[in-house]
C-alpha cells in the first residue's frame, strides 16, 4: 500500500537538510519532492502559477504534477470526502504562498512511511492545521489561486507573528500555570517540584554470528594403469612326413579351447575423515558504564517590598504579558539588575519596566533557529518579532536590554 508522508517547514536549509535525510536512510531521489526548489519570491510564484494549473494537459507537463492537484489527489477519498481533501489542499497550497515549503516523500510500506515521518520531524516541520488556525484567526477564509506570493517584508512580518505566539505559548507551559496570577488573601497555590529518575536496565540485542555452510566440492582425478590383454593365434603349415604312433592314437574326434583374458580397470572408493569444524559460542561478561542526566525542577521563594510589582501584573509598561515575562526571581534576574543599573539607571524608569527585554532576549539566545547566528545578523528578525508584539514599546529603547539578555544564553 502506497503512502505519502508530507512535512511543511519555514525554514529553506531545514527543509533541505530533512531531504537529505531521507535520500541517506534509502529513499530514491524520485520518491522525494522539495516545493519550492529554492528560497526566492520567483520560485514561490512558480510554485504557485503551477499550483493555479486545473486541466490535466497543464497538470502533465509541469514539473512533478501541480502543486494544488497533487493535494487534491493526495487527499482525495471518494464524495464523501470531498471537502476535507478541498480543506487540505487549500492550506498546504496556501502554506507555500506565505513562504514555506513542503517537502514529500512517497513510502511503499508503513514501515518507510514511519520512517519518514520520523525523518523529518527530526528537523521541525510546522503544524499546518495549527498554522491555519492562525491565518484564519486574521481573516484567512480559503486559498486564492489569483494571490500573489508574500514579499520578503510580509514574510518576515508573518513569520514574526508565528514566532510571537510560538513564545507565548512555550511561556505558558515554562511556568506551568502560575505566571500572571495573584494569590489572595485566604488561598492557597500548590506548585508542583518534579524530579525524575533514572531506570537503568539490560536487554538481550543480537550482535551477529556466524553461518556454517557444508559443500561437496567434486575435484577431477586422472590415473594411467597398464593393463594386459590375451589374443589367440591360429596358424596353419603345410608338413609332408610319415604320421608317428603317437598320432595314429590321437586320431579321434575332440575339442580344444582356448580363452582369451584380458584385464580392465576397476574404481573404488573410500571416505575419510580428514578435518574436523567445530561450531560452538563462548560467554563472557563485562561492565558498562552508563551515564545520562535526570531532571528536577526547584522553586525559589524571594521576598518582595512593598514597591515591587507582581509575577505577569500590568503595570508594567505595556511590556507585561510578553513571552517570557517573569519580573523578579527569574534565572539571571541579579545579572540582569546589574546591567540595568549601569545602562539605564539614571533614566528614571524601573527595573520591572526592562525585565520583559531580558527575558526575551534570554529566550531566544536559546531558540534553534539562531543557532550559530551572531547578534548582528539576528537583530533584525528579533526586532521585528518585539515590534509586532510591541507596537507601545520603542525598540531603541530596550534594545540593549534584549542583546544583553541574548548574550548571556547565545549559542
Amino acid at each position: 500500500m502506497a503512502n505519502t508522508v508530507i512535512g511543511v517547514y519555514d525554514n529553506f536549509a531545514q527543509a533541505q537538510s530533512a531531504l537529505r535525510q531521507l535520500l541517506a536512510t534509502g529513499f530514491s531521489s524520485s520518491a522525494v519532492r522539495l516545493r519550492p526548489s529554492e528560497d526566492t519570491q520567483q520560485a514561490r510564484a512558480a510554485a504557485l502559477k503551477a499550483a493555479g494549473a486545473t486541466d490535466a494537459g497543464t497538470a502533465s507537463q509541469s514539473a512533478g504534477g501541480t502543486l494544488r492537484g497533487f493535494f487534491h489527489d493526495l487527499f482525495s477519498g471518494g464524495e464523501s470526502t470531498q471537502g476535507q481533501s478541498q480543506t487540505h489542499a487549500d492550506r498546504y497550497a496556501e502554506a507555500v504562498r506565505r513562504g514555506s515549503f513542503v517537502l514529500t516523500a512517497d513510502a511503499s510500506s508503513a514501515e518507510e512511511a514511519d520512517t519518514a515521518a520520523a525523518t523529518m520531524e527530526q528537523f521541525q516541520p510546522i503544524d499546518v492545521d495549527e498554522r491555519a488556525t492562525e491565518w484564519q484567526a486574521s481573516g484567512w477564509s480559503g486559498h486564492d489561486e489569483n494571490a500573489a506570493p508574500l514579499t520578503d517584508a510580509e514574510l518576515t512580518q508573518e513569520r514574526a507573528k508565528s514566532a510571537t505566539a510560538q513564545q507565548a505559548d512555550l511561556a505558558g507551559r515554562t511556568t506551568s500555570g502560575v505566571s500572571g496570577k495573584t494569590v489572595a488573601g485566604g488561598e492557597s497555590q500548590a506548585i508542583p517540584v518534579l524530579q525524575e529518575e533514572l531506570a537503568i536496565g539490560k536487554r538481550e540485542v543480537q550482535r551477529g554470528g556466524v553461518r556454517v555452510v557444508q559443500r561437496v566440492i567434486e575435484t577431477p582425478v586422472r590415473e594411467t594403469l597398464s593393463l594386459r590383454e590375451e589374443r589367440v593365434v591360429v596358424e596353419r603349415h603345410a608338413v609332408n612326413q610319415p604320421a608317428t604312433a603317437a598320432e595314429l592314437a590321437s586320431m579321434k574326434e575332440g575339442t580344444i579351447e582356448l580363452r582369451e583374458m584380458g584385464e580392465e580397470a576397476v574404481v573404488s572408493k573410500t571416505a575419510r575423515v580428514v578435518e574436523e569444524v567445530i561450531v560452538g559460542k563462548q560467554v563472557s561478561e563485562k561492565e558498562a558504564v552508563v551515564s545520562d542526566t535526570v531532571r528536577r525542577t526547584d522553586v525559589s521563594v524571594e521576598q518582595m517590598g512593598a514597591g515591587a510589582s507582581s509575577i505577569g501584573s500590568a503595570g508594567t509598561a505595556g511590556m507585561a504579558g510578553t513571552a517570557g515575562t517573569a519580573g523578579a526571581g527569574t534565572a539571571g534576574d541579579d545579572d540582569f539588575r546589574n546591567h540595568w543599573q549601569t545602562a539605564y539607571g539614571t533614566s528614571g524608569q524601573r527595573y520591572e519596566d526592562y525585565a520583559p527585554a531580558y527575558q526575551y532576549g534570554s529566550t531566544l539566545g536559546t531558540d534553534e533557529r539562531y543557532r550559530g547566528m551572531d547578534w548582528s545578523s539576528s537583530e533584525p528578525t528579533i526586532r521585528a518579532q518585539w515590534e509586532s508584539a510591541h507596537p507601545q514599546s520603542a525598540w531603541e529603547k530596550v534594545k540593549d536590554a534584549v542583546q544583553y539578555g541574548w548574550n548571556k544564553v547565545a549559542h
